[in-house]
């Protein structure tokens, strides 16, 4: 994975590798706390079969949007072999098995095709079909998405969710971690000082404070902002600085609202 190193490679991907077996290994958000169980019921713990060793690791975050499909950034996808994958939804402790959890292998993978690697050019979604459907069990939900187009004004609050790397020293959490963080603007964002011309309006910078970020192990999941009256899932978290947690270098998302009418398109597609 990778979070925009040196700002462009190490960026957003919050990669992370720490394995049990509820089959795991992980990464988390900077500057947050526990959530509370059963709050964001969207979230997604998105792991990998990394060495073929009957282990799973988490890699990324996810959002669940339809009992067959999982949403995540495409930075995630490193082989295109649905084998090596599975998504755990329902999950809080990634250490321990909660009772809560789903497990489910996934058997598609479906990849923006304006994504090239490159982050700065975006496009940095992804939608994985499951080979079965996860259910509600109380601990499991289906995020709302917003409108196609739709923005936030400059610091707006939404919370950003995940189990990336807590400090550069490369602490990792049991627990799923939450923050609540503020929207900067495109025009904001887009400033030289800021991340300048690889912030794109098809993005959504959060953040920049220096104090509260995501980091390694958190891409892919989830931007969450209540907005017309409901919790929606905005943003697909794509990179960062080096550092995580740097004044002016905001986490960037991939903007949900400029890709609704795409994952709309896979999802009836791929029925």
């Amino acid at each position: 994975m990778i979070w925009l190193v040196a700002f462009l490679s190490c960026v957003g991907v919050i990669c992370a590798e720490a394995p049990f077996n509820h089959n795991v290994h992980n990464q988390r958000v900077i500057g947050g706390h526990d959530a509370e169980p059963n709050t964001w019921k969207w979230q997604v713990s998105f792991q990998k079969n990394a060495y073929n060793d009957g282990y799973f690791y988490h890699i990324c975050g996810g959002t669940i949007i339809d009992a067959f499909y999982v949403m995540t950034a495409a930075h995630c996808i490193d082989s295109m072999d649905a084998r090596q994958y599975r998504v755990v939804v329902g999950e809080y402790d990634l250490f321990e098995y909660d009772g809560s959890e789903q497990f489910r292998n996934v058997d598609l993978i479906v990849v923006h095709p304006g994504w090239t690697g490159d982050l700065a050019i975006g496009n940095d979604i992804a939608i994985l079909r499951l080979a079965d459907p996860v259910y509600d069990n109380g601990s499991v939900a289906v995020a709302e998405l917003p409108a196609f187009g739709q923005t936030m004004p400059h610091g707006f609050e939404c919370h950003i969710t995940g189990w990336g790397l807590m400090d550069l020293v490369g602490t990792v959490p049991a627990i799923l971690q939450e923050a609540a963080i503020n929207v900067v603007e495109h025009s904001v964002c887009s400033q030289p000082d800021w991340w300048g011309s690889v912030a794109l309006d098809t993005m959504v910078c959060v953040g920049g404070d220096g104090i509260i970020s995501g980091c390694m192990g958190d891409s892919g999941g989830p931007l969450s902002c209540f907005t017309d009256g409901a919790w929606r899932v905005h943003g697909v978290v794509s990179y960062g600085p080096y550092n995580c947690n740097m004044a002016t270098k905001p986490t960037v998302f991939t903007r949900v609202s400029s890709f609704v009418d795409w994952i709309y398109t896979v999802l009836n597609y791929h029925q």
